[in-house]
């Protein structure tokens, strides 16, 4: 099992950028696919970027595309999700999440088995 730990979020006025990690520990091997994820107040819990760990290849939810960049660095074990032009409706805790199997373009949460605890971002004047 991997387990995963968020860390970046804050307050942020809108068109400000924010620059979440989430670093990986325990069977960081098992990670194939990692994953962002966000949930607003009484919201499902919905996709916001991918990325295979091996190949560095991305997916990116249409409302982020263009603002959003995920990324990752093999040698720190860590996955990032960079953003930029926030807007209030970025608002939400953001989760990283990993699959062990390929999962990009399965933007379902029930593809990925390990999550972290999240990290909240507020867009807000």
């Amino acid at each position: 099992q991997v387990q995963l730990v968020e860390s970046g979020g804050g307050l942020v006025q809108p068109g400000g950028s924010l620059r979440l990690s989430c670093v990986l520990s325990g069977r960081t091997s098992s990670a194939y696919t990692m994953g962002w994820f966000r949930q607003a107040p009484g919201k499902e819990r919905e996709f916001v970027a991918g990325i295979i760990w091996n190949s560095g290849s991305t997916d990116y939810a249409d409302s982020v595309k263009g603002r959003f960049t995920i990324s990752r660095d093999n040698a720190k074990n860590t996955s990032y999700l960079q953003m930029n032009s926030l807007k209030p409706e970025d608002t939400a805790v953001y989760y990283c999440a990993a699959s062990s199997h390929f999962a990009l373009g399965i933007r379902s949460p029930g593809a990925f088995g390990s999550w972290g605890q999240g990290t909240q971002v507020t867009v807000s004047a």
